[in-house]
């Protein structure tokens, strides 16, 4: 037996019935539907998720419940332990290079916040896009500098 060989058997496949094509078929006029109420107009059976007279289930369920805000911003957290861990004292440090360490697969994945977690002793020139203020201060205390950049 060969693929061109194979076919569905007998009678498995029917042919759809064509309705509306005469009286003489015995499905024309109507079509099969009846001659009158819901179910013989067009378009009949309302939407998708429509229950009838029921409470339709995607309204019962709990947490369908206030809004997605498509203008927040989400910021990636880098803190200050990350830093002294990965670079030298002396860098700058700016979010293409946060990128290439692997903080994100992108530099449009979106902006940075620099954050106060850990101790750090070496000295930074920090570019980033949000700072806390514990952050900017042991970057200071360090001998280092914070520089804001614009969101965009």
């Amino acid at each position: 037996m060969n693929l061109h060989d194979l076919k569905p058997a007998p009678e498995s496949r029917r042919k759809r019935k064509r309705v509306g094509r005469g009286t003489g078929s015995g499905m024309g006029k109507t079509a099969g539907r009846g001659s009158a109420g819901y179910g013989a107009r067009a378009g009949a059976g309302g939407h998708l998720y429509r229950q009838g007279g029921n409470l339709p289930f995607f309204r019962k369920l709990p947490f369908k419940r206030g809004f997605t805000n498509f203008n927040k911003i989400y910021y990636t957290e880098v803190n200050v332990d990350q830093l002294e861990a990965l670079f030298d004292a002396g860098t700058v440090v700016t979010p293409e290079v946060l990128v290439t360490a692997g903080f994100q697969k992108s530099i449009n994945d979106g902006p940075f916040v620099l954050l106060a977690r850990g101790e750090v002793s070496k000295a930074f020139t920090v570019q980033t896009h949000r700072v806390s203020a514990e952050a900017k201060r042991k970057i200071e205390a360090a001998g280092g500098t914070v520089e804001l950049l614009p969101l965009e």
